[in-house]
């Protein structure tokens, strides 16, 4: 859906473009989508939910969010959680670093562009509020859309390690992420929901 604003359409239009070279597929509503076009599409949807107007450089950094993703794939690094964080690491470099070279040739300021990349690489998360917005979209998209398959994927987790997850997602969350994601998990299975309830109940004591 074009913005009326000819650069920013640009540059969503060449997101939209690069990620629909993603070989895995997805189905949305019936229809295969990419998977990082269906995934770019719900960062746009709640970036709209919890920021009705919200600028143009956030608007790009919520669809390239994960941009080109399947090209640095978790596979290429070893197993355990300091690699899995040297993983997304490089993948918010490497998403950062694509969208300002689209950003470029679709006229937009070097400054906007640097802007953009150090919002993805989420280096000043909490202390910058684009990049905290950035970061509540990023948890209400797996909130909504993955949670529940994840869950199923990792059945071997046990309870605590579970609880961890949780507690580390709501960590990350700003205060108008939590009260969007708290009216989402009304709707969540009973078996989700009583996770998020359980991981919050032993935060708060």
């Amino acid at each position: 859906m074009a913005t009326n604003h000819p650069r920013l359409d640009c540059v969503l239009a060449g997101i939209d473009e690069a990620n629909r070279a993603d070989p895995n597929r997805e189905r949305v509503n019936g229809e295969s989508l990419p998977k990082e076009v269906a995934y770019s599409r719900y960062m746009t949807r709640w970036l709209f939910e919890l920021e009705p107007t919200p600028s143009e450089r956030l608007q790009i950094a919520c669809r390239a969010q994960h941009i080109e993703r399947w090209t640095l794939p978790r596979a290429d690094y070893p197993e355990g959680r300091k690699a899995y964080y040297q993983w997304r690491q490089a993948c918010g470099r490497m998403h950062g670093r694509r969208a300002a070279e689209i950003m470029v040739a679709c006229g937009y300021p070097v400054e906007e562009c640097q802007r953009v990349e150090t919002i993805l690489t989420k280096r000043e998360l909490r202390q910058d509020a684009d990049t905290q917005l950035l970061e509540d979209v990023a948890c209400m998209v797996f909130l909504e859309r993955y949670f529940a398959d994840f869950y199923e994927e990792k059945a071997d987790y046990d309870r605590e390690k579970w609880l961890r997850i949780v507690r580390r997602t709501w960590g990350k969350m700003s205060p108008r992420g939590h009260e969007a994601a708290l009216k989402l998990a009304e709707g969540m299975p009973a078996h989700l929901l009583q996770l998020l309830q359980e991981a919050l109940a032993e935060s708060d004591a």
